[in-house]
Parts: structure tokens; sequence; C-alpha cells
């Protein structure tokens, strides 16, 4: 009797944690980098810092990265200094569990990258393969805006 219900406390847990970090990959919201600046008044004013343009403004292709699945490729587009867009030419799609993984993590890499204007982005789990391929790809690209 104890067994089960330590089983079924476990499991509740485990779903609980699943159903969190599901939510934080796919749903968190846009963050910001604050800080916190003291005015003449001793008052805390929020200040968002704004990333100046760092990259020269063009189309790159990072170099194909390999991975356990296969090869990931991505081109950017600078525009304004800034990284407004990637495309992916090429990712794992030769098994159906590929094409599902990379269908939910890649949107989310090229949003996340967009947000961070470089390829420090956080790895979904289940796409460690494709996280690998995507960032060492995008770094790449960004090397050469630089």
């Amino acid at each position: 009797m104890i067994r089960k219900i330590i089983g079924v406390s476990l499991s509740f847990g485990v779903a609980v944690a699943m159903a969190i970090d599901g939510y934080i990959v796919f749903f968190k919201d846009t963050q910001s980098t604050e800080v916190k600046t003291k005015t003449t008044t001793k008052k805390t004013a929020t200040v968002k810092q704004k990333s100046t343009g760092q990259y020269k403004d063009g189309t790159y292709t990072g170099s194909s990265t390999s991975t356990r699945w296969g090869d990931v490729q991505i081109q950017i587009t600078i525009s304004g200094g800034k990284l407004t867009k990637i495309n992916v030419l090429k990712h794992p799609d030769s098994e159906n569990k590929s094409v599902q993984i990379n269908e939910q993590s890649l949107p989310t890499y090229k949003s996340e990258a967009i947000k961070a204007q470089s390829a420090s982005i956080q790895q979904i789990s289940g796409a460690t393969e494709t996280y690998k391929g995507f960032t060492g790809s995008l770094q790449n690209a960004l090397n050469q805006a630089e």
C-alpha cells in the first residue's frame, strides 16, 4: 500500500515538472534585460538596455554543422546591425522522430536567437542534437557578420 502511494506521488511530481518545463520552453514571456539605477532623488528607476547594432548588414550562410542525426545549416539576415531573420537550409529529416522534434524546436530556437541577438540560447529537452547543429551554424554565420 505504501509503495503504491509513493509511486503515485512520484508519478504526479514528474508530470508536474514536465508540464512546467513545457510551459517555460514554449510559452515564456519575452525577457528583457533590466538594470536598476539610482537617480539623484534616491529613487530607483528601471532602464531597459538596448543592444547596439553589432553586425554588418547582409545575408550570411553558416557552415553546415554535423550532428548525430544529420547536418544543420542556417542562413541569417542582418538589417540595421541586428539579426532579423533566420532560415534553416538543412536539418535532420530522414526519420519521423527527427521531423517531429525539428518542427517543434526549430521555430523556438529561431525566435530565441533573434531575441538574444546571439547563439547563446536555451536548449530544448529532447532536441539536443538540433541545438548543437543550430547554434554551431548560427555562430559561424554571426562570426561572418562581425
